[in-house]
């Protein structure tokens, strides 16, 4: 009891609180100044998601649905529909990330490597809509960075 009393009157808790910050005030800051520096990340990180297209414009989606299928998060919606040529292409291909864990099933069970996980992590919604992306915004993300995402496929497939 009167031990208690001596480490209240004599404040021991605040003084071992400034012992710890006078030990880490002259360390070396590990801050990041954002929008100027950026932190390295993982190779296997996935981000913002993509739709491609083949070397002549057409889109590479078969509407095989097997992404949608295997979405744990059911953030995949698909509707499709047959060519004159009797080939099946997308109508309709939706992902809500908001829904969206970035597992990475879809892409890796896509069999013409039509979705892909991009490097991105710089993209953002102000209201939830903004976050609901639509075939033509992920062939228009596919298609500003594909040169990117060839690159990435191509360093992917070494390690495999």
């Amino acid at each position: 009891m009167l031990k208690n009393f001596f480490k209240t009157f004599l404040l021991v808790e605040l003084l071992k609180g400034m012992a710890l910050t006078g030990r880490h005030f002259f360390q070396r800051k590990i801050t990041v100044q954002y929008p100027d520096e950026r932190t390295p990340y993982s190779p296997r990180f996935r981000g913002l998601h993509a739709q491609r297209r083949y070397p002549n414009g057409e889109e590479r989606c078969i509407a095989c649905k097997l992404c949608e299928a295997v979405c744990p998060a059911m953030a995949i919606s698909i509707e499709s529909e047959k060519r004159d040529d009797g080939s099946r292409r997308t109508t309709r291909y939706e992902i809500d990330l908001t829904k969206c864990i970035f597992c990475g099933f879809c892409e890796e069970s896509c069999p013409v490597d039509a979705i892909v996980e991009t490097h991105i992590y710089e993209y953002h919604g102000e209201k939830r809509g903004d976050l609901y992306y639509t075939k033509p915004m992920l062939l228009a993300v596919g298609d500003k960075y594909e040169a990117e995402i060839a690159k990435a496929r191509e360093a992917d497939a070494k390690y495999r």
